[in-house]
């Protein structure tokens, strides 16, 4: 456990020198720390004095907006409500988040296409589709869940489209963790029945393709568009023709990576789907031209009228598990109008009305010594950031710096010139207020609500919940407000009944979250009604991306994660769908581009990267890997990889980091083996 004799012996230099994988072994924080620089320790503080710090640094700065309040996505949505509202009665919108580095242009895309950041369909449509298209997402380990449901869904006989540089397990067999016999004779099942290998950053390039084989197939059949949803629901669409119509196939297949043969054989399992549901993760969206592709594959949707109808739809996958929940809850650095209108009438503030700072505007607000405090509500900031270095450098910055916390991390190792822990209870522990033990909600990312409660008795006696620290921290901040704070802690049902007040879709929001299996958030595309400008679902006419190819002698690398990780968290340093244990210090190559590197398996490697600044960085000591990938392109492990990508790598379209396609040269290192 990570309590008060933990950090009596440690200092946080010596915790400097620990594995990611060892600080978050130590265990739970056991009580709020307040970091000494005399003695380079972390040492106990009392909740009191905690708050009246945060509260004092904040009211002490010249202006709201140099403070900046951050989070991951596992608040739970009564936690995001008074998150957003505390921060909005300071006076700024600087809620920078998780989203801003992992699906922001899911929701920039699809906002802009259907009038919703959301996917449309549910559950009920997984088990009703004809196809399921999986892009840019690992299935047997980033959604390990999933597997199960892509099992059941080949035996009803759906095709099961993986599409993904890597050729992983899920997509083809693979052990299904809930089949318990086939676990114990290690008997794979079928998760797929197409692996499609793009190129990394082709598959904009393949959606176009798919597209321009679809429009040619109506030459010989009109009933393969649906003419129909695209003459009413649709807007752009002779724009869109025309567009693809001029998209020369040598273009396609060159920057795709496919061949046309094998980009046609993919059209006719789409046309052949009355259902489809195309599913994608980060490796669409941490591109430059993440917000185009997402749209492309809404273009291809609505050709065939795959929005609005039973067991199809687009669908992004989420990892963290409420961080659909914290964007409709109010976490969001470019909030709309009608929103702060609906806060400001209920809660009796005045929000500001100027977009705040994502994140990777605040790390350079911070390095700039313009952002003076830093707030995470959960999450580890300074290793899920790119540009580990500079990011690391900003929170140094920092005047105070304040990590609400389950577990020790590195973002507590790496701080500002004051810092504060603040441990709060699990979203398993029991959560006992004044009126009893109280439930939370989060929004899965099928548009779900549904309340829990804690069963486990909290790890330590000091630790409080997310909403009482936040309060704590409001109430500290704005002494003279008039939010009934400490009501809302007292009894979370006077939260959810301020919420649904305030957030359309939440009506009744008591009653419903208590229902067996919660409630449903409407979403109108599921109904063909698309709240764009136009009132129509709208094709995009983006160009394709010309940045696949890397330049001479050099590879276009990408990020992912290992079966044994979620997210930036190490569970253990084995990768066992990939054939690794105990190494993580890995780069996963062509067996080509390894050979003409005179390269062997596991020969040590250097692995520098070239930023859009024109700056370099390098990490040394990496393993070469031969794995199933494309020719030209290479991939490693996150978080330890992030310091490859500088904080110019940035989308324009999405502000998130590029960090699936960073350009980058492999070397051997002076001594290959040893």
């Amino acid at each position: 456990k990570a309590d008060r004799d933990f950090f009596a012996a440690h200092t946080v230099s010596e915790l400097a020198t620990w594995s990611d994988y060892d600080l978050e072994a130590v265990g739970r924080l056991a009580e709020p720390l307040l970091y000494n620089p005399e003695t380079d320790k972390y040492e106990p503080v009392s909740w009191e004095d905690a708050f009246t710090l945060v509260g004092e640094t904040l009211r002490a700065l010249e202006s709201p907006h140099q403070a900046s309040f951050y989070t991951s996505g596992r608040l739970s949505n009564e936690a995001t409500f008074l998150y957003q509202l505390w921060v909005r009665e300071f006076g700024t919108n600087n809620l920078p988040d998780c989203s801003n580095m992992c699906h922001e242009a899911s929701g920039r895309a699809m906002t802009a296409a259907i009038g919703t950041g959301k996917g449309t369909v549910d559950l009920y449509d997984w088990e009703n589709a004809d196809a399921i298209w999986l892009m840019g997402d690992n299935a047997a380990s980033n959604a390990p869940r999933m597997i199960t449901w892509l099992a059941e869904a080949d035996r009803r006989g759906t095709q099961l489209v993986h599409i993904n540089p890597l050729i992983e397990a899920a997509s083809r067999r693979t052990i299904v963790p809930h089949e318990f016999v086939n676990m114990a004779t290690f008997h794979t099942t079928k998760t797929g029945t197409m692996a499609v290998q793009v190129r990394i950053g082709g598959d904009m390039a393949l959606i176009r393709g798919v597209a321009k084989a679809v429009l040619e197939a109506t030459e010989k059949d009109s009933s393969v568009l649906d003419r129909e949803f695209i003459e009413y629901h649709t807007h752009g669409f002779e724009e869109y023709r025309a567009l693809v119509v001029s998209t020369a196939w040598t273009d396609i297949v060159e920057t795709s990576g496919i061949s046309e043969a094998d980009i046609r054989k993919l059209a006719d399992t789409y046309i052949a789907s009355k259902r489809v549901i195309i599913a994608w993760c980060l490796g669409i969206t941490q591109h430059e031209h993440g917000v185009d592709t997402v749209r492309e594959i809404v273009n291809l949707l609505l050709l065939r009228g795959n929005i609005g109808r039973e067991g199809a739809g687009p669908c992004p996958i989420r990892g963290h598990s409420n961080v659909q929940g914290n964007r409709t809850c109010g976490i969001n650095h470019r909030p709309d109008a009608a929103f702060l209108d609906r806060l400001g009438e209920v809660c009796g503030i005045t929000p500001p009305r100027e977009p705040g700072l994502g994140t990777v505007a605040t790390i350079e607000a911070m390095h700039r010594g313009e952002m003076k405090v830093f707030v995470a509500l959960g999450g580890n900031f300074a290793l899920a950031a790119p540009d580990l270095s500079y990011t690391a450098e900003a929170l140094r910055n920092c005047e105070l710096t304040v990590q609400v916390s389950t577990k020790l991390n590195r973002s507590h190792i790496v701080h500002g010139k004051r810092a504060l822990i603040l441990p709060c209870l699990g979203r398993t522990e029991k959560d006992r207020q004044k009126s009893g033990e109280q439930g939370i909600t989060v929004e899965d990312s099928m548009s779900m609500v549904h309340i829990s409660y804690g069963m486990k008795e909290p790890a330590s006696p000091h630790l409080r919940s997310e909403c009482s620290i936040l309060a704590g921290m409001a109430q500290a901040t704005l002494p003279n407000s008039k939010t009934p704070w400490q009501d809302y802690i007292d009894d979370y049902d006077r939260i959810r009944d301020t919420m649904q007040r305030v957030l359309e879709g939440f009506e009744d929001f008591n009653t419903r979250a208590r229902h067996p299996h919660g409630f449903r958030i409407a979403q109108p595309p599921r109904e063909r009604v698309f709240l764009t400008s136009s009132g129509r679902a709208e094709f995009s006419l983006a160009p394709l991306p010309d940045d696949t190819d890397p330049g001479e002698g050099r590879l276009l690398l990408t990020t992912i994660r290992s079966h044994d990780q979620f997210n930036t968290t190490i569970y253990s340093n084995d990768d066992r769908y990939r054939g690794l244990k105990g190494l993580r210090t890995v780069l996963f190559m062509n067996e080509d581009d390894m050979k003409e590197r005179g390269l062997d398996e596991f020969d040590l490697i250097d692995i520098t990267s070239f930023s859009r600044d024109g700056t370099t960085r390098t990490v040394y000591g990496y393993r070469a890997v031969r794995f199933e990938i494309p020719r030209g392109c290479a991939a490693g492990y996150m978080p330890e990889l992030n310091v490859l990508c500088g904080i110019a790598d940035i989308s324009t379209q999405s502000e998130q980091p590029v960090t699936k396609h960073l350009v980058a040269k492999v070397t051997a290192s002076a001594s290959k083996r040893s």
